[in-house]
Order: structure tokens, then C-alpha cells, then sequence
């Protein structure tokens, strides 16, 4: 049989026809190696981003709100509000 997969930090990967297939432990080690990739956003990143994410979501909701209002328009011509 084959040398499992392995990620960068040598956690073994499932491979199909594994005898071990879906043992917790496996999935418990491939989490924490996931894991220990994680690099945590500095200050003025986590500031930048979330600056970023709330206009973003003001954009948004200028743009459905002109589009409801569009819409409103439109119907009151259609059916005569």
C-alpha cells in the first residue's frame, strides 16, 4: 500500500480504502496542524479589515435599498398606487 498524503506539517491525509477511515484522532491532528498555519491578523490589519467590511456592507445596503426603491417606482406606475 502507498505512503499516505501528508500536509506540510506530517499529518497523515485519508486516502480512500484506508482501514483507519475517519478515526477522530486522525481528524483531531489534522485540525491542530491546520491550525498552527493560522497567523493571526496584527492591529492595524483587524482595524483595516473591519473598516473595509463595514463599507462594504453600507454599499450594499445603499444598493438594495435604491433598488427596493426602483422597484417600488416601477410598481406604482404599473398597477397606480
Amino acid at each position: 500500500m502507498a505512503n499516505p498524503a501528508r500536509d506540510t506539517d506530517g499529518a497523515a491525509r485519508h486516502q480512500a480504502g484506508d482501514s483507519q477511515s475517519g478515526r477522530p484522532a486522525t481528524f483531531v491532528e489534522q485540525v491542530m496542524a491546520e491550525l498552527r498555519k493560522v497567523v493571526q491578523p496584527t492591529r492595524n490589519e483587524l482595524i483595516t479589515y473591519t473598516i473595509v467590511v463595514f463599507v462594504f456592507v453600507l454599499v450594499m445596503m445603499a444598493f438594495v435599498f435604491g433598488l427596493d426603491q426602483l422597484f417600488q417606482w416601477l410598481v406604482g406606475l404599473v398597477f397606480g398606487a
